[in-house]
């Protein structure tokens, strides 16, 4: 099946219809839904996906308004567009947004850095070459550096195991989440190390040996964060708890008591929240962030405790691989969500307001499961909005 040979004067839009009909003769399979306009490829044809046939249709739901307050002291509404297929996830976030309105939640956050870990092979002693990387680094953060405008080294890492050395390199990428910048930047340090600083017999392995767990969960990760740690939190009283989520403080501390103390124990989770993961999809999709980073968002740990006649909750996100620019950023409908999302008037970061947000959102959904989970109504969401 040739997709790739394609007439030389077909749009974004021709080619993608050309590819479509090749495959649905080729395979008896009709993919007539598949089909899309210019208006909503934009580029991805061209640099998002390769042998592009088609669009799939995610639903897009409104939640909001979100009060927060920035790590910068700005404080405004923010209006989250969620993607899933999941009947009464849109529904139950935008009930924690309503019950969060009375307070807001306050945000902050921490840029750990887009990372890559470089493998290489030492069968000899390794100790004379980690002191060689590290005598070394100002060669190859400038050689790192060099690869983009938009890079700076933040910190690195050497761990050995075996006799295989890890380089972990984390680096500011600006407005992009950056992993394409990354892994280009370490690629280029690899080569340069080989070549100046490896000792005989050893050899550059990988340009990711899998130490920044890319993608993958991991007890590093979780402990000292990757892209941005993001803290949220917010204080409840017992009014908003029995109007707005219908049930009782007293409830949900049991309820969180069993789920995230004991039942995540039991399970060896990594990540002691309720349906983080859930809410990081949503907006990644939308947004046009790689989804497959939701795996290191679902690391989140959620603490509840009694505070006063109410609740506190309180979110921790280690890792938002999240960015404004790149990947899928710029494509037209996820670029339209993104600017539904975004405050341009603020202080913070854009990288950073973004991954405060998600933290925002990311709490509201914790709260809104947690208090259906207290008062038992979550099947009855479900059979009601959708199974």
């Amino acid at each position: 099946m040739d997709l790739r040979t394609l007439p030389p004067d077909l749009d974004a839009e021709g080619r993608c219809n050309e590819r479509r009909k090749r495959v649905e003769k080729s395979l008896g399979t009709p993919l007539s839904l598949l089909r899309t306009n210019k208006d909503v490829i934009g580029h991805a044809d061209e640099r998002n996906c390769e042998q592009m046939l088609g669009c799939v249709s995610v639903p897009v739901g409104y939640a909001g308004p979100l009060r927060i307050q920035f790590s910068s002291g700005d404080e405004t509404d923010v209006h989250l567009p969620l993607a899933t297929t999941e009947g009464a996830l849109v529904a139950s976030i935008n009930r924690g947004c309503k019950a969060l309105a009375t307070c807001g939640v306050h945000t902050s956050s921490t840029l750990h850095g887009t990372t890559r870990s470089l493998a290489f092979h030492v069968p000899k002693e390794t100790r004379p070459f980690t002191s060689a990387l590290t005598e070394g680094k100002r060669n190859w953060q400038r050689i790192a550096e060099g690869t983009s405008e938009h890079l700076t080294l933040l910190s690195f890492d050497i761990d050995t195991k075996g006799d295989f050395v890890f380089l972990t390199l984390a680096f500011d990428t600006d407005e992009a989440m950056g992993m394409n910048m990354v892994t280009i930047a370490a690629q280029a340090a690899g080569e340069w190390i080989t070549e100046k600083l490896l000792p005989d017999g050893g050899s550059f392995v990988t340009v990711a040996g899998n130490v920044d767990s890319d993608k993958k969960p991991s007890r590093r990760t979780k402990e000292r964060g990757r892209g941005i740690e993001v803290t949220a939190e917010a204080l409840l009283d017992r009014a908003t708890i029995e109007k707005v989520l219908k049930t009782t403080p007293e409830m949900m501390l049991k309820t969180a008591e069993a789920k995230l103390k004991y039942g995540s124990v039991v399970a060896g989770a990594l990540g002691e929240n309720l349906h983080a993961a859930n809410v990081i999809a949503a907006l990644y999709i939308a947004t046009g962030q790689d989804p497959a980073h939701v795996v290191e968002g679902s690391l989140a740990d959620t603490v509840v405790k009694k505070s006063g006649n109410g609740l506190s909750i309180t979110v921790r996100l280690p890792a938002i691989l999240a960015g404004v620019r790149g990947g899928g950023t710029s494509l037209p409908s996820q670029s339209q969500c993104l600017k539904m999302l975004l405050k341009p008037k603020t202080k913070l970061h854009p990288k950073k307001q973004l991954a405060e947000s998600i933290g925002a959102a990311v709490l509201a959904g914790e709260l809104s499961l947690l208090a259906a989970q207290a008062s038992h109504t979550l099947a009855s969401a479900h059979k009601k909005l959708g199974r």
